[in-house]
């Protein structure tokens, strides 16, 4: 069974930083793309990052560009979101998010995804529980 557990969420000021882990298991790490997906109180689901299967290729929304950093560890089946600058708007349950086909991104192109409520809806993709993150002041 694919599994995916978010953690590292927590509650933190504007202007600070948080890094979240998804641990995954059930699958071949190594060969699927993984996401990142936020969902902010009242508001869709937002995609804000990718990574392809061996690391070398990363898109970013522009709402996070040059704040967040995503990254995997293929040995520890692991991705993680390295949030920098975090502000109000960051405010959200974030979601790990696995590919529904391995090896390539059914996703994204020209540097861009989309995974929405369609997308979550239809279990084509796995995701995992999500994490919170809280940002106050």
């Amino acid at each position: 069974e694919v599994q995916l557990v978010e953690s590292g969420g927590g509650l933190v000021q504007p202007g600070g930083s948080l890094r979240l882990s998804c641990v995954t298991s059930g699958f071949i790490f190594s060969t699927y793309w993984m996401y990142w997906v936020r969902q902010a109180p009242g508001q869709g689901l937002e995609w804000i990052s990718a990574i392809s299967v061996g690391g070398g290729t990363t898109y970013y929304a522009d709402s996070v560009n040059g704040r967040f950093t995503i990254s995997r560890d293929n040995a520890e089946n692991t991705v993680y979101l390295q949030m920098g600058s975090l502000k109000h708007d960051d405010a959200a349950v974030y979601y790990c998010v696995r590919d529904k086909a391995a090896y390539r991104s059914t996703f994204c192109s020209a540097g861009s995804c989309v995974i929405g409520t369609e997308e979550r809806s239809s279990h084509s993709a796995d995701w995992g529980q999500g994490t919170q993150v809280t940002v106050y002041s």
